[in-house]
């Protein structure tokens, strides 16, 4: 239900699907800012913390305190690769702290990860813009419905000029299109 200020409600659950949808992705390219920056295990507590939360703990400092982490060691990180990953492991971590506003901004804390990710997949494949396409296509894939529900309470991603923010909005404009998306994002926690 929207409210006359555009605000709208958001259940611990509905946060826990949108965590899930960040965390899912950041743990997959949690290993580029690990090779790129052994020891330092920022983004990796973040991504633990949010899956205390997915997995049913109460939202917590632990997820805004790790999630703050992780993004300080993206800003610190050398390579565009790592800093990406570090990023959407910070964003796994804040998804508990969605705010249930009408602003093109918090779009980012739904989708930016998987686009990171999409990003990466262009790095590592020579500037494929083709390998970015796919993993949007397999992130859009891993959408469940619920999710795609909770994306469409917000307005359209905001455009930008970086690579990352145009696959964000590639993926936002397929969710968008597609509420059939997949029914995949089941898992019960890392691993």
């Amino acid at each position: 239900m929207t409210s006359v200020n555009g605000d709208f409600g958001l259940s611990m659950d509905e946060l826990r699907v949108v965590a899930r949808y960040v965390a899912e992705t950041a743990q997959v390219v949690l290993p580029v800012f690990e090779d790129a920056n052994p020891g330092d295990t920022r983004p990796r507590a973040a991504i633990d913390a949010a899956w205390e939360f997915i997995n049913g703990a109460p939202r917590t400092k632990l997820q805004r305190t790790t999630s703050m982490d992780a993004h300080r060691a993206a800003k610190e990180t050398a390579t565009e690769t790592a800093r990406l990953a570090a990023q959407a492991a910070g964003d796994a971590a804040s998804a508990a702290y969605l705010h249930p506003i009408a602003k093109a901004h918090q779009v980012g804390h739904i989708l930016r990860a998987a686009a990171n990710a999409a990003r990466i997949a262009e790095i590592g494949a020579g500037e494929d813009p083709l390998a970015g396409s796919r993993a949007i296509e397999e992130a859009r894939e891993r959408a469940t419905p619920a999710l795609i529900d909770i994306l469409q309470r917000y307005p359209l991603a905001p455009s930008g000029k970086s690579r990352a923010a145009q696959l964000m909005t590639a993926l936002d404009t397929s969710l968008r299109g597609s509420p059939q998306a997949g029914t995949e994002g089941t898992r019960k926690g890392p691993g």
